[in-house]
Formats: structure tokens, sequence, C-alpha cells
């Protein structure tokens, strides 16, 4: 069957760039006879930035997929999990909230606290580097897909010409530059979920050589999963954020161009929230107790009929607040007419803060087997025999700031790139070379306060009781310094008209410095503890690493402090030759080395580090325009993947020495796999008679686990440390994890004949196909009859009316609508049900829908 499968992914591609053959064949026959000027082809006009200087989208050897602002406009796509919908490769977990987003681009995923396996770039930046408490980040901030000049979503390695080396690929941001004319336009949107989205943006030539361009966003929305709870938040996954940019173009001198930009995001959420679906019973210990309360709850969710969309916690004033800002300067000179200097200076800072249940549960001590509540002494043998009553509340999880205004993750990127891009005079030869310096630096202390299996008003002010006697407070301080630098250089040389070689490649040096104070605070007046002077409360404060520091009283956190240096370095390279069979017909084919930085995490305790993975692509293609009544492109590429010293997650269960000393089940990063990967990405787009536009996106990707370690195989690595063993998440011979076989996008959009004076209207149908996938290869498929392990097929429809220049008029009116089907959708989901007993998982956005209504000026 797997041959067979291979075989007819070969087949499709082969058939594809035949093809490709074909219609280039055509098109020389049809050129021989003179012809009146027939519409340019959609993408023939498309400029991209995929290698570092503006080439046309179908010139570039290479998978990628573009979005204008229009589109962007049309597809309603506000943040860079919209984007995910629209483009067949890309996948996102929106586990945390889309501000705290990671994305899969062919299958590549991030996992908790490893570096991204798709880079996001603003202005050819890289995002700033996030260090908060969960996952994601190294982001651009909310808002920032406001007033762009296009999206570009390059698919594979990019590890040549690119800031941080990844191996699923990057998304490139690139805002509308200051233009000559005094224009903008001022945009309100109204939907439901009462969201209200206001958008301006001006445009002024301050004189022939200086222009500005400033871009504001503000948008709210309640949140899609609402809580039952009557305490609290009303609701979570909802949007607020501030953006705002300032973009600053100077001609210094006819051949000098200095182009500043600053841009500011603030989000403030209630965060995510995850629901309640099942309750393993045959559980043991603190999963035992955990999943009898969840049973209790589940049943006051059923007796009300909630729907999925329906929570129950009890945290209070709950939040997730992220500043983000970033300055970008670039410096262009053109030297020659063969030689451009581009230097770019970035500064950006990030910082966040976090309030909120991990679990989303409103938790009760059960009447188990009617002895009154749950017996101490099975949650662990070292409890009094006791019972704890019936009816007693207590928390899994919650998160806190350590204190007022100190950060859950604050950093700082300062980026310095010098790039010398030169041709020859005959211009076939064409060369990139620079070098890359970037320095990350924490702010200060990344700290937060973590209430595990307490009761507290809130876990930063220790005002916590420990109702079921296995509470404690995580106090987390931790420090990281990241240095990335690289040297580069790429070339094209033309070795006929027609036929053109391209070499890369870049040494990257990674440094990882990171400092960890972690402690674990107990409410107690016994021996060794003390009142902490902040909060007025009797603690008593021992190192969260028991197995490195000696389990005893510390009153002053830097008594538990440990450093760790991750260091590596490593060539990345490509190569690949392209055919031109006609100036709209192109034939390619490459070969790159990824490379994926390891990292540092202090809560695998013995296992704090791991090293970078490294990925061997092979990507073979074409791309085709065509122009007539029926104009438009054709794009198909193939790619095959080996991944080496893969980064996997895995599940480690504490040693009884270890539980006595407070240290619990967790999970790590290990480099523990190889897989492999190939399939096939179709892009293509059709304007018949300049009135019905059909674009489809397709992707096929078989993705397998070669070889992974078992928990055998791990054990020598476990010894000394405080784990008995460790379960990588995926297994030999399963699919990668959220990363569907099949993704199929069809857009149509139809353009109605009307009178010029009326305006323009048109309606868009897209009709987006997933196939199932696996989410968690450690949780079953389903509990209770819903999914768990897995994601099952889904098919969202999206609807848009546009009507711009409305009765001639500067107005622009639209309504939209986003999964109009309704279709119930999860998002991937943590070890919940094996670890802890309880089921729970995150639900993507349900139907929604607005109206957008626009005025321009200035055009």
């Amino acid at each position: 069957m797997r041959q067979t499968m291979h075989a007819q992914a070969i087949r499709a591609l082969l058939l594809g760039c035949s093809a490709l053959a074909s219609v280039g064949l055509a098109h020389e026959a049809q050129a021989q006879a003179p012809s009146e000027a027939t519409p340019a082809a959609p993408a023939g006009d498309i400029i991209v930035t995929a290698r570092r200087t503006e080439e046309r989208l179908q010139d570039v050897p290479a998978s990628l997929t573009v979005y204008s602002q229009a589109d962007l406009t049309k597809r309603n796509i506000s943040v860079a999990t919209d984007l995910a919908t629209y483009t067949p490769s890309l996948s996102v977990n929106q586990r945390y909230g889309p501000e705290k987003a990671s994305f899969s681009i062919r299958g590549f995923n991030q996992d908790l606290s490893t570096a991204p396996s798709t880079g996001v770039y603003f202005a050819e930046v890289v995002g700033v580097r996030a260090q908060g408490g969960t996952t994601g980040g190294n982001t651009v901030g909310a808002g920032s897909f406001t007033d762009l000049a296009n999206v570009q979503v390059l698919k594979g390695p990019q590890g040549t010409l690119f800031g941080r080396n990844t191996t699923g690929g990057a998304i490139l941001l690139t805002p509308q530059k200051p233009t000559d004319r005094l224009e903008g336009y001022v945009e309100g949107t109204y939907g439901n979920f009462d969201q209200k989205r206001v958008a301006a943006v001006l445009n002024v030539p301050l004189s022939d050589t200086f222009r500005i361009r400033a871009t504001v966003e503000r948008n709210d929305r309640d949140g899609y999963m609402i809580n039952r709870s009557g305490v609290g938040a009303r609701d979570f996954n909802d949007v607020n954020y501030l953006y705002g940019r300032l973009s600053i173009v100077g001609d210094l001198t006819p051949n000098l161009e200095n182009y500043l930009i600053f841009h500011y995001s603030h989000s403030n959420t209630h965060g995510y929230a995850s629901r309640m679906v099942g309750c393993n019973l045959n559980a043991t210990g603190l999963a035992l107790l955990q999943a009898t309360s969840c049973a209790d709850q589940l049943a006051r969710q059923n007796a009300r009929g909630d729907s999925l969309y329906d929570v129950e916690t009890r945290i209070r004033n709950p939040f997730i607040k992220i500043d983000t800002w970033q300055t970008i300067n670039t410096t262009k000179w053109q030297a020659s007419d063969t030689l451009t200097i581009k230097n770019i200076m970035s500064y950006g800072e990030y910082k966040e803060f976090d309030y909120f249940d991990a679990g989303s549960s409103n938790f009760v001590v059960a009447n188990v087997n009617n002895q009154g509540g749950f017996r101490a002494r099975n949650i662990s043998p070292a409890f009094p025999d006791i019972v704890i009553p019936a009816g007693t509340a207590y928390d899994r999880v919650v998160l806190d700031v350590i204190a007022p205004g100190a950060p859950a993750g604050a950093e700082s990127s300062f980026i310095e790139e010098l790039q010398i891009q030169g041709k020859t005079a005959d211009d076939r030869l064409n060369y990139t070379i620079g070098g890359y310096l970037e320095f990350s630096r924490p702010l200060s202390w990344n700290q937060s306060a973590t209430g595990i299996f307490t009761l507290c008003d809130r876990p930063s002010t220790l005002s916590c009781t420990n109702p079921i006697l296995a509470g404690s407070i995580g106090e987390s301080r931790t420090r990281f310094n990241f240095d990335n630098h690289g040297v580069y250089g790429q070339a094209t040389y033309k070795l006929t008209d027609q036929l053109t070689i391209t070499g890369g490649l870049r040494w990257t040096f990674d440094k990882i410095v990171a400092t960890d104070r972690t402690t674990r605070a107990a409410l107690s007046t016994a021996a060794g503890s003390f009142v902490d002077p902040r909060t007025g409360v009797s603690i008593r404060r021992t190192c969260a690493d028991t197995a490195r520091f000696a389990n005893i009283a510390r009153t002053d956190p830097s008594a538990c402090e440990k450093t760790i240096t991750n260091k590596s370095d490593a060539p990345t390279w490509t190569v690949g030759l392209d055919y031109k069979l006609s100036p709209d017909h192109l034939l390619y084919a490459k070969y790159s080395r990824g490379y994926r930085q390891g990292g540092i995490n202090f809560a695998f305790i013995g296992l704090e580090s791991w090293q970078p993975e490294k990925l061997d692509s092979y990507e073979i293609g074409g791309k085709a325009s065509f122009h007539g009544a029926i104009s438009g492109y054709f794009n198909i590429a193939g790619f095959y993947n080996n991944l080496t010293n893969q980064q996997v997650a895995a599940l480690l269960v504490a040693t009884p020495e270890a539980q006595a000393r407070g240290i619990n089940a967790g999970s790590s990063i290990i480099n523990a796999g190889k897989s492999r990967s190939y399939g096939i990405e179709v892009d293509t787009s059709a304007l018949f008679f300049d009135s019905l536009r059909l674009s489809a996106g397709y992707t096929y990707l078989n993705t397998r686990i070669v070889e992974v370690a078992t928990p055998a195989d791990l054990a020598p690595k476990l010894v000394g440390t405080p784990w008995a063993s460790a379960t990588p998440r995926v297994k030999s011979g399963s699919n990668f994890l959220d990363s569907p076989k099949h993704r199929l996008t069809v857009t149509g959009t139809y353009t109605l004949p009307l009178d010029s004076g009326v305006g323009e209207v048109s309606v868009g149908v897209t009709w987006v196909h997933t196939s199932k996938y696996i989410t968690n290869a450690l949780e079953p498929q389903y509990v209770n009859g819903f999914p768990m392990g897995i994601t099952p097929s889904s098919n969202l429809v999206n609807l848009n009316l546009d009507w711009n220049s409305v009765g001639g008029s500067p107005f622009d009116v639209a309504l939209f609508a986003t999964n109009v089907t309704k279709e119930k959708i999860k998002l991937p989901n943590q070890n919940s049900y094996t670890v802890s007993g309880v089921a729970e998982v995150g639900m993507s956005p349900p139907r929604m829908y607005g109206l957008r209504l626009r005025y321009r000026f200035g055009e």
C-alpha cells in the first residue's frame, strides 16, 4: 500500500510537469502568429522577495503562495492563524491563542519550548523572540496583517538567505511602503460576538524625497468559549488588540534610500479555554481524583445541555497580555548599475503577562464509593489516612505572574544584517552575500507563580490553601541569552538563456546561555519556613530541581541558581537548476539542507537541553502562466524530506523517590527520531472572460516516523535523573502530528457584469477540505465518542460579498461569513487524558460573520 501511494504521488507530479511542458509548447506554437494583446496572467505582475531580491513570482524556482492585501481583505484574514485556512501546506497550532500560535509547513511542527520550525518575518526581519510561559511566539504581534503589500508563504527550508534557520519554511509579511500620493482609508467592521474593528491608513508625501505612512487598528471581539460557572470571565478565546505602525522613507540622495518602520502591538485577552469531554475512571492516584471530579463537572455540563463551546472554570479575572514593539531601519545604496549594498538594523521587545487556568476546570472532590469524599492515601501512600470531604474545591494548574508588573516573559532582540547584491554587466551572474548578527537578551527575569493542586485567590499573592494535600506553588525564574550569527552567499548563473544554476551556502552559529532560579513553595509554618516579605504569608521554599540541590529550605532563590549553555554550528545550503521553456514556463529542481537549533527548558530536570535537527530536502516543480480568454497560472511542486536527529516530545514519569520530593510527571524534548515525508503541492488560478476567477490549492503530504527511540532505548539517558521512564509522543511507523494527508482549498469569485457607475460587485465562495490527522499519538483516538488523539476530516465553507466603489463613490462595502456550516473542529491537545485522567480539547472558531465598510481618499 505504501509503495502504491508513493507511485501515485510520483505519477501525479510527472503528469503535472508534462502538462506544463505541453502548455509551454502550445504557447510557443501560438506565439508564431501575431495576435492582439491579452490580459496579463494573474501571477505575472506579482513581485516577491523569496530570494531577498525583487522577482516575479513565476520566475522563482521554489514553491510559495502569495496573498495581496486585496486577497487578505476579501478572505477576512486579520491574524496569522487565518492564513492557514487558505494555504494547504500551512498548519497552525493556536492551542494557546492566536497571538501565541505556532506554524507548521509540510508537517514540521514546533513542540513546547522548541525553536520555531517556521520563521515569521516582517519587512525582512524575523519576529521579536518570545520566551514566555507557553509555546509559540517569536512573533510579529497581533494586528501586523493590516496594510500589507503582500504575504508570502515559502515552503521548505530557507536556511541560506534568511536569519534564523528553520526546517519548515518562512512566512514573509511585506508592509505597504509609503508612496508619493496623498491617500489613505478609514475602515470599520462589525460582526457577531460583538466584533468591533476600526482601521485607518494615512499616506503623506511631505516632499519629493520624504514620505510617511501611518497605520492604526483596534480590534475587539468577545470570546466564543462561554464560561458557565458564573464566576470570573464570561468568555475565552476572545480578541482584543491595538496596533500601530509608522513608516518613513527618505531619499537621501538619488542612489541612497533610508526606510524606517516602527510598529507596536498590545493584546489583552482572557486567554484560551478547553472543553472537558471525558474522564478516565480507570486511572489511579492523583489522576483518579481528577477523573472523579471531572465526572461531576461533566455531569453538570450535560445537565445544562452545554455545547462544545461551553466551559466551566472559576478563575477570576484571567488575562494574557502581550506587548510587542519593533523598529526596523533599512538603508539601501545603489552603488552602481551592478552593485547594491543594503543594511538592515532592528531592535524590538516582547513582554508577556499571564494569569489563566491551564485546565479550564471547576473541580470539587467527588463522593467516591459513598465514603464521603476521596481517601488521601489513594493520592499518595505518604499522605495521612483521612478522607478529603466531598465538595472540597481545588484547582489543578493555574499560571500567574509572580508579582504585579513582573512579566512571565521579557526578551529583547537586536539584529544587524549587511547584504551585498550584485550582478555582472551581461546579467548572467547574480549574487547575494551577507552577514547576520542577532542578540536576544532578557529584559528581566521571566517569572511566574503556578498554583499546582491548590486553591488560591491568586498564586502570586500566596493567598492559597492546600485542600487535597498535594498542593504547591511553583515559582519560576529564568533568564535566556540567545546569540544567532551567520555568514552566507548565494549566486545564480545563466548557463544558457534558458538554463540557470543556483548555489548557496550559509554557516550558522547558535548559542543559548540560560539561568534558572526556580523554586517550589509550600504553605507551611514548620521548621525552615519563613514569612514572605512581599505577601506576609508563611512558606517553606525549596529548589524545584531537587535532583541537583538538596531538598532543604531556602529563603533566597539565588541558592537554587544553575546555568546551562547550549552551542551549535552547522552549514546549510541549496543547489538548484531551473529551465525556462518560454518566458511563461519554468521547470526546476533543487536540493537544500535545513537546520533547526536546539534548546533549553529547565522544567525537564536532568534533561534540560537538546541538540539541533537536520533536514535534507529535495524538490522538483514547474510553473506556467497562460493568457487569452482564459488567463492564469498553474504551479506544481513535489518534495521529499529526510529529517535526522529529530526533536521529539517525550512523556516523563518520575521515580518514587522523586515523587516524594515533589517532582511529578512531565514532558521533555529529546533527539530520538528519524523521519521522512514526501508530497505534492499545487497552486493555480484562472480568470474566465474577465468575470469568473477560480483558484485552488492542494497539498498531498505523506509522512512517516521511520525510527524513534523506545523507552528502553532512552533508559540509559535517565540514569542520574529523577525520571523512571521517558515515552516519545510519536511511534515508529506513525504519521507526523497535526499533518493532514490531504488538504484542498477552492475559491470561486464572480464579478457581476454591471455598469462602472454602479461599482464592482463580486461574490466569493471558499471551500476547504482537510483530511483526518493525528494530534496526539499517546492519547486514545476517541473518548466517549469524541475525537482525542485525532482530528477528523472537516469541510469549511466561507462566503464574501464585496461591493467596491459603491455608485461610483469612494466607499466599499463587504459582507463576510466564515465557517458557514458550523463545522466543529478541535484544536491540538496536550496529554490531558493520559496524564491527568481528564479528556479536554480546545475548539476552532464557530460561524463568524460581519459587515465591513471602507472609505478611500486620495486615489
